[in-house]
C-alpha cells in the first residue's frame, strides 16, 4: 500500500530532516527549508525476508587492476574547453556547466556539437526552448551537423528511456532546473527535483557509458541553484565567469575527477558565438595607459598557463571619518595586509586616504605572486611616480616586508620575455638554479619590498 512521507530539505545546502526548522543546522541559513512529499511503497513481509545478494566475488585486488587501459576522451573542437576538462570529454562522465543567465552556457554547448557531430551522434535535450528555437540558434551559430538530434522534454525518466533505447554517444541536458520526476511531488527546480534528476542522469551515464553535459543556473549568491549535493554527484563542475557587459568569459573548473582544477579557458563573446582567446596576456594588457601612476603588471599562473595581469591602484583623500577600502578582482584581506606592511616597513601611510584596487579585465588574482605588483601600484599612486611600462613585478610579500620565492619562475620569465618586457623584478630566492643568460632581458632579484622601492625610485 502506497503512502506519502513528508520531509523538509534546505534549499541552500541540501540538509534533510523530518521536521521544519527556522535555521538550518548544517549551513546556518534562515528560512531555507521547504517541504517535499515523496511516495514510498510499504514493504511486505516477504520482501523483508529477501536474501541480500552476495557481491564478495566482485572484490578486486589493487595490483590486479589493469592500469594500461586509458579512459576514452572526446575532443570538443574548442582547445580552451578541452584544457579545462583535462584533455577532452571522458566517456561516461557527468559534466555540470554553471553560470549566470546569458553568459554563454547553451551557446558553447551548441557550438561543440558542430565538431563532435562529425564522428558522434548527439542528443540535445531542452526543457526551456522548443525545437524550432534551438534550430534558429543553431543557424545563427553555423551548426549544421546531421548527427545532432533535438528533443524538447522535461521528464527525466522519459529522457533516460530515450537515451537507453536510441543510445546516442553524447547527451546535453539544458537545463537541470527544468527537469522533473513524477514520483517527486515538488515543483521543477526544487531541491528534491534537482537532486533526484541528477542522480537519475548519473546512473544512466555510468551504466550506458554515455557522457552527459548538464546546464545549471546560478542563484543570486553565484552558486549553482540547488543543493551542494548535486556538485558531489557529478564528475566535473565548470563555472563560466565574467560580466555580461564585457565580451570576455573565463571558464574555470571547480571540480574535475579526470583532470586538474587549476586550468582556465578564455573566450570572447561575438556575434557568431564564443571565440577562443589563445593569447590572454595580450588581451588583458590592451589599452594599458602610458605615463600614468598607480599601474603595474604582474604574471600569474593559472594551472600550467602564465597570464599577464594589470593591477591598478588609486589612493585619494577621504572625506569620511572611516576611509574606504575597495578591491575588485583581488582579495580584500590580502590588500589590507599589503597596506599594513607598506605602512610599517616603508613609512607610507594610508590612514586618511581611500584606497581602490582594480584588476583589469575582470580576472581574479588568487596567485600570491601578485603581491609585489599590488604593493608597487600602491607605492606609485601614493608618490605619483610612474613605473616603467616595460617593467614587471612578481613576488609574495611576508609580514616582515620580505619577498618569498614563487613557483614556476622559469615559465613566468619566458612569458614576460615573449610579451616584450625588458626588466623583470622577482624574489632573489626564485633565481637559484636558473640560467639568466638564456633570457634576453634584465632580471633583478630583490629580497624585500624596501629594496624593490629603491630599485624603482633609483
Amino acid at each position: 500500500m502506497a503512502k506519502s512521507t513528508v520531509s523538509y530539505v534546505c534549499r541552500s545546502c541540501g540538509y534533510e530532516t523530518s521536521k521544519w526548522n527556522g535555521r538550518c543546522p548544517e549551513c546556518g541559513e534562515w528560512n531555507t527549508f521547504e517541504e517535499i512529499e515523496i511516495s514510498n511503497v510499504k514493504s511486505s513481509r516477504t520482501s523483508s525476508k529477501t536474501q541480500i545478494k552476495d557481491v564478495s566475488d566482485m572484490i578486486t585486488v589493487l595490483g590486479d587492476v589493469d592500469a594500461r587501459v586509458r579512459e576514452v576522451r572526446y575532443a570538443t573542437g574548442l582547445h580552451e574547453l578541452d584544457r579545462v576538462l583535462g584533455g577532452g570529454l571522458v566517456k561516461g562522465s557527468l559534466v555540470l556547466l554553471g553560470g549566470e543567465p546569458g553568459i554563454g552556457k547553451s551557446t558553447i554547448l551548441l557550438q561543440i556539437c558542430e565538431f563532435l557531430g562529425k564522428d558522434h551522434t548527439i542528443l540535445y535535450v531542452s526543457g526551456e526552448e522548443s525545437v524550432r528555437q534551438i534550430k534558429l540558434r543553431a543557424d545563427r551559430l553555423g551548426v549544421k551537423t546531421p548527427n545532432l538530434y533535438l528533443l524538447a522534454c522535461s521528464d527525466a525518466e522519459q529522457i533516460c528511456s530515450v537515451v537507453v533505447k536510441e543510445k546516442p554517444e553524447i547527451v546535453i541536458i539544458d537545463s537541470i532546473q527544468t527537469m522533473s520526476i513524477s514520483a517527486v511531488t515538488s515543483a521543477q527546480g526544487s531541491v528534491a527535483q534537482v537532486r533526484e534528476c541528477t542522480n537519475l542522469f548519473m546512473r544512466t551515464a555510468k551504466s550506458e557509458e554515455i557522457p552527459f553535459f548538464i546546464v545549471g543556473h546560478v542563484n543570486k549568491d553565484g552558486a549553482i541553484a540547488g543543493p551542494k549535493v548535486m556538485e558531489h554527484i557529478v564528475d566535473c563542475v565548470l563555472y563560466f565567469e565574467g560580466q555580461r557587459s564585457l565580451s570576455y568569459r573565463i571558464l574555470r573548473a571547480v571540480k574535475n575527477r579526470f583532470g586538474s582544477t587549476n586550468e582556465i579557458g578564455m573566450f570572447e563573446m561575438a556575434d557568431k558565438g564564443l571565440l577562443e582567446v589563445e593569447n590572454p596576456s595580450m588581451m588583458f594588457l590592451e589599452g594599458r595607459p602610458q605615463n600614468a601612476s598607480g599601474t603595474c603588471v604582474s604574471c600569474i599562473m593559472e594551472g600550467s598557463r602564465p597570464i599577464m595581469a594589470e593591477v591598478q591602484a588609486l589612493a585619494s583623500k577621504s572625506a569620511a571619518s572611516m576611509p574606504k577600502r575597495t578591491a575588485n578582482g583581488f582579495d580584500y584581506y590580502r590588500m589590507a595586509m599589503i597596506i599594513a606592511v607598506t605602512e610599517k616597513r616603508l613609512g607610507y601611510f594610508f590612514g586618511g586616504l581611500d584606497v581602490y584596487i582594480n584588476i583589469v579585465g575582470g580576472i581574479k588574482l588568487d596567485d600570491t605572486a601578485a603581491d609585489l605588483s599590488v604593493a608597487m601600484a600602491l607605492y606609485s599612486t601614493l608618490t605619483d611616480k610612474v613605473i616603467d611600462e616595460k617593467t614587471i613585478f612578481m613576488g609574495e610579500i611576508g609580514l616582515a616586508g620580505e619577498l618569498r620565492s614563487i613557483p614556476n619562475c622559469r615559465q613566468r620569465l619566458s612569458e614576460c620575455e615573449r610579451m616584450g618586457f625588458t626588466r623583470c623584478v622577482v624574489p632573489a630566492h626564485s633565481l637559484k638554479g636558473l640560467d639568466l643568460s638564456a633570457f634576453d632581458m634584465e632580471i633583478k632579484g630583490v629580497r624585500s619590498i624596501k629594496e624593490c622601492c629603491k630599485l624603482v625610485s633609483g
